[in-house]
């Protein structure tokens, strides 16, 4: 078997689609300009001021400030309703807010806090510190923090020499490296742990808070959010952090002077599950509230009160509030209510409503003409239009100075359009695009679609023709000649063009290689589009047009479901209208003659059938089933989600409690043993090698641990209050052990994988002292030195020949062969059916413990598809002109299909709100010190189904051989006709074996490219559309990133595939004697 060219060339087209999504990507989702300037006391001083720095020096409208931040704090949650008796368990937990607004409404309010997406913790930092919008790529940096270098409200506050104190989310500490006067930050990444954070700040606040040390404090309370991360928002749990949070804040009232000014506020929602990070309503609208033990606010009814405040808005108004410059950057714009109609900015008290919108609007242009001449990407006519309007505002309002009359109402509501003007053209701007980078995008992943189909028709002219060190070569040189064009026009070199040239030139190299398979060679084997115009094909053609819709991608769970089961259907109605299923009586003429497989019995074609028809039926109920495990968007109005989604310690019925327990773990023991059984069934459990240990003991031991850990992770905190240290301890330890020992199984098989029994009856020499000669065919083209690296037709044509003359001299006397041996026929599959076993076992323990069922409804899916391929192939074998190793398209169209729908029967959605964050804290509940480990866990969760399926790609070119059917894999009659050989016969043939692997893998790639290709398609053209960033984009990135893991696992499987024949090849080195070789 050819290994490394055929890893070399599956290396090399995955290569290409990693360097198109990476250039696409680079020009889809651009990180907004960052302006690193810093505003100053003389920006805010009026027209006339002649002092500079005058506004710093003045006594601010409070000297003091404290901010509370609720993480989480849904507005919801805020609201009071008297007359609710039965409320649910995050309703009417909050009174303090209403009691104060509706009592003191000069000195409270309570606003709608709407936040711009994404809707995660670190963009709403620094949103309300930057008062700047974010970006969509922001999403991705939430949980690697850094330093924000745009001026900020924590700056100037610094900068004015005001003492800002932080306690709680440490996050903040990242974000804002030495900028505070003295922290207390606690980890925030454990969403499990309700109390660490709060308690930490409740232990401190206070005492700081009686203190003199610090102008403004910062406190950052994680439980609410943790709370509905875990538990959702209608949990005990929840009224419990909600109660708690009334209590803080009634004390920190008690507390204030008259002089401090109190913010409580969330930063983002969530919805009803608890997760976040989206723009649905429910997870961009927060509450705020402010108060004041000084009159704060007008009195109720003599202007025009919000009903939401943006949180951009925060940013301007507290810097006013406390006498600091408006960060440099901030587009948002300051809440009037805030400030008195009319004043002076020599008044010691505060600044007039019209006095901070001008300073506002001064800022606002400032930051906007600095902008649009370093970046260029707001539209001239919109900046035009905005800069007219600036000149207009400016000379009315320092006409009204002038005049020394207060501005009037019309001005005060043309500069508050004109702030609001500036926000939106800076929100679409700064949704810009790289057309460039896009097309060439498009190309590199047009061209490695293109490259890949080819590879998939032409996989036995490739390897012998040796056509990869061409594109190689000139890719290389194409991408040094463009990195040095850079480094010489323009000083450095953008990695993400040299990339894409070299793979754009690499694929023109290949195709022109491959050009004469286009125009020469009889017409079977020249390669032609038409080729593409089959029904599974269309269905995957289908599909990828079908991404251009948002609702397909709302409802794409269900409409793959409905995919696999027509072209599972499909299947077995070709086969009939061939007709295959059902033989035909001989006598009938209406069949023409020929279309029967002569030498394939009756008996088997109805065994086939039967097969074929139970797998449909099979896959057909796992279909059905799965539905039962799916999510619900946003967008899905009244969907309920699965019930099994909920982990169980979220279950508040002890009964419901139970029975999903026992449910889970007859899954998971199902899930043993059908392994257990099947590789018992083979004979691959007899010898004593470590991949049969990992079977018979690793394997089992793990999903006791998995049983043990649902169990304990399911024991109600209040519970066993005696033994909460040693349940803690076990939600370490048997997850820990879990991983471990599949961990060490993977390696073991990976020394190891052979589960081949030999068992000699009597000396391999004693049956003739010559030994028969590998019998190859004459068509196989094998040359002597080909047939020293496959010496195993040697064995086993020595245990052929040991079956047939059963009776002859050498034998024992109880009839016996000489040689016996258990799984070779399944030396290839069963390491791959073990690697899965274990694949599938850490996945799940990632999921929550419900999951365990869709996991077996996986395996039984998968196990259908292949016996409903095995069958079909059985059926057509002697119709069909193919190779005898090919793997038709439809299969493989039915694992891709397969793949996709697990990955919605898993509980995951192509959306960042439905992303599983728990993962990360399976067996680290503490937390972690690092990213990397909790970013690989969660991604393991997220494409579990993607892992699965492409792994085990290769059992469908090891299925039908496993199930080898007597007489079914040639039609020749004579010595080798009736023999059954099952996966020897890939050893009999390593130049088919290896062009075989080649295509399968190729085309797997094509299939989950294709779809690649369809959402960079759908991104790229519906780039304004209204739902691009809800619906095209995060299908765009999900898609992206499970192909780059189904491609590195399917690598992985391949490669699984290779080490096995490697090692089966040694075992019979040393099994043969010297001079056999």
């Amino acid at each position: 078997m050819k290994s490394l060219p055929v890893l070399a060339l599956l290396i090399w087209i995955c290569s290409l689609f990693y360097m198109g999504i990476l250039l696409f990507v680079g020009g889809f989702l651009l990180v907004r300009l960052e302006v690193n300037r810093t505003s100053t006391c003389a920006d805010v001083l009026p027209p006339g001021a002649d002092v500079k720095g005058d506004f710093c020096l003045k006594e601010p409208r409070f000297r003091r400030a404290v901010v509370l931040i609720i993480d989480a704090l849904k507005a919801d949650f805020t609201r009071y309703d008297p007359g609710n008796t039965s409320p649910r368990a995050f309703e009417n937990k909050l009174p303090i807010l209403d009691e104060m607004a509706s009592s003191r409404p000069s000195q409270a309010r309570l606003y709608t806090f709407r936040a711009d997406p994404p809707t995660t913790t670190m963009q709403r930092i620094k949103g309300f510190t930057t008062g700047s919008l974010p970006t969509f790529i922001d999403v991705g940096n939430n949980f690697a923090s850094s330093a924000v270098l745009e001026d900020n409200l924590v700056h100037q506050l610094g900068q004015a020499g005001k003492r800002v104190v932080f306690m709680g989310d440490d996050t903040w500490v990242s974000l804002f490296p030495r900028k505070f006067h003295r922290s207390l930050p606690f980890p925030s990444f454990n969403v499990k742990d309700l109390h660490t954070v709060d308690n930490g700040i409740l232990q401190n606040i206070f005492p700081t808070m009686e203190g003199d040390d610090w102008d403004v404090l910062i406190a950052h309370f994680l439980g609410v959010d943790h709370c509905g991360h875990r538990f959702g928002p209608d949990h005990p749990a929840m009224a419990e952090k909600l109660t708690q949070m009334d209590e803080v804040i009634r004390s920190v009232i008690k507390r204030l002077q008259n002089d401090t000014l109190l913010v409580v506020m969330g930063d983002h929602g969530m919805t009803d599950t608890g997760d976040h990070g989206g723009e649905s309503q429910k997870e961009t609208d927060a509450a705020l509230f402010l108060y004041s033990g000084s009159p704060l606010f007008p009195s109720p009814g003599s202007q025009v009160e919000p009903e939401v405040v943006p949180q951009t808005d925060l940013v301007p108004t507290l810097a006013l509030l406390l006498g600091v410059p408006i960060p440099y950057s901030s587009v948002g714009q300051v809440l009037l209510p805030l400030f008195p109609l009319n004043s002076s900015l020599g008044a010691s008290m505060s600044l007039s409503q019209a006095e901070a919108l001008w300073i506002n609007v001064k800022q606002v242009n400032r930051f906007l003409e600095t902008y649009s001449n370093m970046a260029k990407d707001i539209p001239a006519d919109g900046l035009s239009q905005l800069q007219s309007h600036f000149t207009q505002l400016s000379s009315q309002y320092l006409s009204s100075v002038s005049e020394g009359a207060p501005p009037s109402a019309e001005l005060t509501a043309s500069m508050q359009a004109y702030l609001n003007s500036v926000r939106e053209t800076c929100r679409a701007s700064w949704a810009r695009f790289n057309p460039l980078k896009m097309a060439a995008g498009l190309l590199v992943l047009g061209f490695a679609c293109v490259a890949c189909f080819i590879l998939t028709e032409l996989s036995l002219m490739v390897l012998q023709g040796n056509v990869l060190k061409a594109p190689l070569l000139y890719g290389l040189l194409a991408g040094g000649a463009v990195a040095a064009c850079q480094l010489f026009m323009l000083g450095f070199v953008e990695v993400s063009w040299c990339f894409g040239a070299g793979a754009l030139m690499s694929e023109v190299a290949f195709l022109w290689r491959t050009r004469r398979a286009f125009t020469r060679g009889s017409s079977s084997s020249r390669l032609s589009v038409w080729r593409l115009l089959n029904p599974p094909l269309l269905v995957l053609f289908l599909r990828c047009a079908s991404l251009l819709s948002d609702s397909y991608v709302i409802s794409e769970g269900r409409v793959v479901t409905f995919l696999l089961f027509t072209l599972g259907l499909y299947i077995p109605l070709r086969l009939n209208w061939d007709g295959l299923l059902v033989p035909s009586p001989p006598s009938d003429t209406q069949k023409p003659p020929g279309l029967l497989p002569p030498a394939l019995p009756l008996s088997t074609v109805r065994r086939e059938s039967t097969a074929l028809l139970v797998s449909v039926a099979v896959l057909v109920g796992c279909l059905y089933l799965s539905l039962s495990f799916h999510s619900c968007r946003e967008e899905q109005g009244s969907c309920q989600p699965s019930a099994f989604l909920t982990p169980l310690s979220r279950v508040q019925d002890s009964r419901m409690r139970n029975l999903h327990y026992i449910l889970s773990i007859a899954s998971l023991s199902a899930w043993v043993f059908l392994l257990h059984r099947w590789l018992r069934h083979c004979g691959n459990l007899n010898c004593t090698s470590v991949a049969v240990f990992t079977a018979r003991c690793l394997l089992p031991l793990a999903s006791i641990c998995m049983g043990l850990h649902w169990a304990v992770s399911a024991t109600p905190g209040d519970s066993f209050r005696n033994l909460a240290e040693m349940i803690s301890l076990a939600q370490v330890v048997l997850p820990r052990i879990a991983f471990g020992l599949l961990g060490l199984g993977l390696l073991l098989l990976w020394l190891d994988p052979l589960t081949v029994f030999l068992k000699m009856r009597a000396p391999l020499n004693s049956r003739g002292t010559s030994i028969p000669p590998p019998k190859y065919r004459a068509s196989t083209g094998v040359s002597p030195q080909a047939e020293l690296h496959h010496l195993i037709p040697q064995l086993y044509q020595r245990i052929r020949q040991s079956l047939e003359d059963g009776g002859s001299e050498g034998d024992e006397a109880d009839g016996r062969p000489a040689v016996e041996a258990y799984g070779l026929g399944t030396v290839y599959s069963a390491p791959l059916v073990l690697l899965c076993g274990l694949l599938g076992l850490g996945l799940l323990l990632l999921h929550a413990e419900g999951m365990a069922l869709a996991f077996l409804l996986m395996l039984l899916q998968a196990a259908a598809v292949l016996h409903l391929h095995s069958s079909s192939s059985t059926l057509s074998s002697l119709q069909s002109h193919s190779s005898v190793f090919s793997v038709p398209w439809a299969p493989v169209v039915l694992w891709s299909l397969a793949a996709s729908q697990f990955f919605h029967a898993t509980g995951h959605l192509p959306t960042f709100p439905s992303i599983q964050w728990g993962a990360a804290f399976v067996g680290f509940p503490q937390g972690h010190s690092g990213t990397v480990l909790p970013a690989s866990l969660v991604t393991l969760n997220t494409f579990a189904s993607h892992i699965m399926f492409a792994v085990s790609c290769p059992l469908l070119l090891f299925w039908p051989l496993v199930r080898e059917v007597r007489g079914t894999r040639t039609g020749r009659s004579g010595e080798d006709g009736d023999d059954v050989v099952m996966e020897m016969r890939l050893r009999e043939n390593p130049q088919q074996f290896s062009s075989a692997l080649l295509q399968l893998a190729a085309r797997y790639l094509f299939i989950t490219g294709a779809q690649v290709l369809a959402s960079v398609c759908a991104a790229a053209i519906l780039r304004r559309h209204l739902m691009v960033w809800k619906v095209f984009a995060p299908k765009l990135m999900f898609e992206a990133s499970g192909f780059i893991v189904s491609s590195v696992f399917l690598l992985v499987g391949v490669t699984l595939v290779m080490r096995v024949d490697v090692a089966v090849a040694r075992l019979f080195q040393k099994l043969l004697p010297e001079n056999s070789r």
